[in-house]
Formats: C-alpha cells, sequence, structure tokens
C-alpha cells in the first residue's frame, strides 16, 4: 500500500552511538532506506528512513522541571519504561518526536492505540471542524454524529449485534460487559484466562490476572480465572497451533488440521467449569489475542469450543476488542472473527478513535434490553459529537486508505522477518501474531524458555530506543516485546525495526560475552 500524498522531498538524518550530533543527509531511494549493522558497523545506528514531517521547536517546561513536577503532583506509581523518561513533544503518522528534536519510530502506538497514524491530517481536520461546532450536549439530547457513527459502526458488525452503547475508555466499556451479562443471566460468576488485562475499574480488576494488577483490597467479586492456552509457554503446544504464518518451534505429532494442545487446554476449561464456577453463569472473557500478557496466541478451534461449553451453562461470551479491533489483524476487521465466532457483547476502545477518550460496547437487543430492565445506564462524556465524528473520520481513513489490507501484508512480512531473528539469536524464544500484532519473546535459551531476565531485557530495550524504535513490552514476567506499530506502517520501516533489533540483540550477546 502506498499513501500518495505523504511521498514528498524528504531528508534523512543519522545518528551513531557514540555521538548525539543529528547529521542531515540526502533523500535515499526506496530500496536503500535502510543499512545493515554488518554493513554499518556494530556501533553505528541502523538509518532510520526519512520522513518528510518538520516538529515545531519545543518551547515548554525544562525536561528537569518536568520530571519535578512529575514526582510531587502525579501518581507515584513507577509507569516509565526507560531510566530516563522519554518527554515526548509530538507525533506525526508512525513518528514521534521528543523535547531535543530526535525522532523515533513508534513501533507502540501509544499501547496499541494509534491505528492510523499520529495526528493524521484527515482525522485532524475532521476534529478542528467539529471542535468549532459543538463539543458537548450530554445524552439527553441528540446530536447528528453519534447517529452517523452509530449507524458506521453497526453496519461492521453482524446481526445481532446492532446495539451500542457508547464510553470514554476500555475498562469502562468492559466494566458495563460484566453488567450486562450478568443483568442477561441473572447469574454472577464470570471466567477469564490467567494472564488476561480487561481494565483497571474496581470490577474489572477482577478480570485482569497479571500480578501487578492483583491488589489485597476486595475487588471484582466473582470472577474466577482458567489457564490460558498459551501454546509456547504452556504445558501444551505444537508445530500447527496458532493462526500465524509463524508458528512455535515446539514440535508434535499433530496434523495440521488437528491440535491436540486444544483439546488439552479445553479439558482445563471443563475443569474450571466443573470446580470453580456456580453451575449457571454469567459470562466468559476473552481477547482475540492477549494483549497486555505479550500478544498470545490461543490455539485454533479454542475460542469456538469453550464458546460452547459457556452457553451451556447459561452464560454469555464476550470479545475484548480493545486491542485487536479495527482491522488490526490484518485477515478481518475484528479479531473475534479469526477465530470463527460470534460473541453476544463486544467492548473497543483505543484504535476506535486513533487516541481519542471513546469506547463502545455492542451487544444484542435482547441484552441491552435486560440491562434496561435493570437500570438506567447513562454516562456524561460517552458519545460525545467531538468523539463520535472523530470515530467516523478514523472509519473513513481505514477504508480510503486500505489500512487493513496493509496490516494484512506488512504485518506477515514483518512477522516474517523476526522470524529470522528467532532462527539467528538463542534468546528469542518466540515470534507471533497476526496482521501488525506481533510478539516477541525473550527466554534465557530456547531448550527451558525461561524468560530471559528483567534487567536483559530492559537494556535491549533501552538501546532498541537509543537507536530511534519505540518498543512496548509485555508478559507476566515483561520478557516480551510487544510490536503494534500504526497501521500506515510500510515495509522499508519494518525494515529499519528489524536491523535495530538485530543490533541490540548483537550488542546483548557482546554484553554477555564479557561478562563470562
Amino acid at each position: 500500500m502506498t499513501l500518495a500524498w505523504r511521498h514528498l522531498p524528504r531528508t534523512l538524518r543519522l545518528e551513531t552511538s557514540s555521538l548525539r550530533i543529528r547529521k542531515k543527509c540526502p533523500s535515499l531511494s526506496a530500496g536503500a532506506f535502510w543499512t545493515s549493522v554488518t554493513k554499518l558497523g556494530l556501533h553505528t545506528k541502523p538509518r532510520m528512513p526519512p520522513c518528510d514531517f518538520t516538529p515545531e521547536r519545543y518551547q515548554s517546561l525544562a525536561y528537569d522541571r518536568v520530571l519535578d513536577i512529575h514526582k510531587q503532583h502525579l501518581s507515584p506509581v513507577l509507569t516509565s519504561y526507560f531510566s530516563e523518561p522519554l518527554l515526548l513533544h509530538q507525533g506525526h503518522m508512525e513518528w514521534l518526536f521528543d523535547y531535543e528534536g530526535n525522532r523515533y519510530l513508534d513501533f507502540f502506538s501509544g499501547i496499541v492505540t494509534v491505528s492510523v497514524g499520529h495526528c493524521h491530517p484527515k482525522v485532524n481536520a475532521v476534529a478542528q471542524k467539529q471542535l468549532g461546532r459543538l463539543w458537548h450536549t450530554s445524552a439527553f439530547f441528540v446530536h447528528p454524529p453519534i447517529h452517523e457513527y452509530a449507524e458506521k459502526l453497526s453496519a461492521l458488525l453482524p446481526e445481532p449485534l446492532k446495539v451500542i452503547f457508547f464510553l470514554n475508555s476500555g475498562s469502562e466499556a468492559n466494566d458495563l460487559a460484566m453488567l450486562m451479562a450478568r443483568a442477561h443471566s441473572n447469574n454472577t460468576d464470570i471466567i477469564s484466562f490467567r494472564g488476561a488485562y480487561h481494565g483497571c475499574s474496581p470490577y474489572t480488576l477482577g478480570l485482569s490476572n497479571i500480578v501487578s494488577f492483583k491488589t489485597k483490597l476486595p475487588s471484582g467479586i466473582g470472577c474466577q480465572s482458567t489457564m490460558c492456552p498459551d501454546v509456547f509457554r504452556g504445558p501444551w503446544g505444537g508445530s500447527h497451533c496458532r493462526d500465524s504464518p509463524v508458528q512455535t518451534i515446539r514440535k508434535c505429532s499433530c496434523a495440521p488440521d488437528c491440535c491436540q494442545a486444544k483439546d488439552q487446554y479445553i479439558e482445563q476449561f471443563k475443569d474450571t467449569l466443573n470446580t470453580s464456577v456456580a453451575k449457571s453463569i454469567a459470562g466468559f472473557f476473552a481477547e482475540p489475542i492477549q494483549g497486555v500478557n505479550g500478544f498470545v496466541q490461543y490455539p485454533k478451534g479454542f475460542l469456538k469450543e469453550a464458546f460452547e461449553l459457556v452457553r451451556e451453562r447459561g452464560g454469555v461470551c464476550i470479545a475484548d476488542e480493545v486491542q485487536t479491533g479495527f482491522g488490526r489483524l490484518g485477515s478481518h476487521f475484528w479479531g473475534f472473527q479469526t477465530h470463527g465466532v460470534l460473541p453476544d457483547i463486544v467492548t473497543m476502545a483505543k484504535g476506535i478513535a486513533n487516541g481519542f477518550p471513546m469506547a463502545a460496547v455492542v451487544t444484542t437487543p435482547d441484552i441491552a434490553q435486560s440491562l434496561a430492565k435493570h437500570l438506567l445506564h447513562f454516562s456524561t462524556f460517552g458519545g460525545n459529537p467531538l468523539a463520535c465524528a472523530i470515530g467516523s473520520a478514523v472509519l473513513k481513513v481505514i477504508k480510503e486508505e486500505n489500512l487493513q489490507k496493509n496490516s494484512q501484508e506488512v504485518g506477515t512480512y514483518m512477522l516474517l522477518k523476526f522470524a529470522k531473528l528467532r532462527d539467528e539469536f538463542e534468546i528469542v524464544g518466540d515470534v507471533r501474531g497476526k496482521g501488525l500484532m506481533v510478539g516477541i519473546e525473550m527466554v534465557k535459551d530456547k531448550m527451558s524458555r525461561q524468560p530471559l531476565p528483567r534487567e536483559e531485557v530492559n537494556q535491549i530495550h533501552q538501546d532498541c530506543k537509543h537507536m530511534g524504535l519505540i518498543i512496548g513490552r509485555g508478559g507476566i514476567f515483561s520478557q516480551t516485546f510487544r510490536i503494534a506499530p500504526p497501521m500506515c506502517i510500510t515495509k522499508p520501516e519494518v525494515d529499519f525495526a528489524t536491523e535495530v533489533l538485530r543490533s541490540a540483540l548483537i550488542q546483548h550477546m557482546e554484553r554477555r560475552a564479557k561478562q563470562n
């Protein structure tokens, strides 16, 4: 895919690890956007692809002042990835710029949130127009943007998923979905996977099964966890399990259309139903691909059988599309479609509005009526005119610029490139994913599959940042790099990211060798 309006005269900057001085270089042809580490030398950064955008000069708070204010007035919870927090100033499409003017390729999209590109000009134009017309009214009044967007969004979902509740965040959406499931089923127990993250509200903390989100305080009553069917780290897995161009390094005797690992994980799910919840349950939450846990994929056919078992117990099935939705997986617009299932409730946020605070819960008329019988549901800001105008603009850009197709083509290209890194380095244990949602799991060695120590992963992560690549982290032990760039990403940019990762891994192996 090409975006004609982006092909303008460009300049290219090259940085070396020994110098912080930027050097402008002539524009390069499409085939020469990057230079391999072997050509540049281990201590020279891979050459960054060109960008046709010049950021504004930073004129705000000094860096040290920012850190002081953060320490005094913002949450004490440590969330910054790096020992020296990255102070970002501006963004353009797949690029980010810090306060010093340094440019970074964003391969994490603000936690899988920037779907069509930072400050996409078409989305910006719609937002600015709506800002000058009407920001807010509340649900007591009607306005065109919410109805226009509801019609467009519902057209992208199969029957009977046609009733939409607009909210402001993924946590809020999953919180409401829990209430819907209980109101419709008249049951309490809800099941979610270990390693799942479905939010940080008092309700959804019960569904989020990662130690960082567990608390001694009472929360999430009636939530039960079940084994995550992780075919790389779990007890069962093989070479045909995943819906992905790249399979695990684990071997099995299964035929391509038969997965014994799936059958074993289904037995574990049945065990949860038979021992940990009531005979009738409220529902089951599942991300089509686990997000915070490091983009974990389940064996093919698992969700279909799990959904059937849940419905036999009177429960409803909820697909958490907060990270997987809106074409990111490439082959389908929604992650649940890749599993061949039809959920009863779908939650969405993040990429829905390219980073603007917006979320939605989509369900059936029957479930919506069940909720209405129990309470007057209301959201002051949910579905406000500005959010809905931006949401419509995002859908338009995804369609006009073929971004779902780009996710499929560039994502597959990226997966195969990263798989070569797995073959090259003993500490790269697994490469997995679909479309532009890729996990790279770091291990001590492939035989043990034990997670690489956090401090070592931190150093590789830091090295990538120094070379101009922003990637995310995930996994129970923070051992997995999460790769989820904006859907406008190009193959030359994937080539650059691959070379950065390769360079960072080589530097890490050099450090290891010196210590031994």
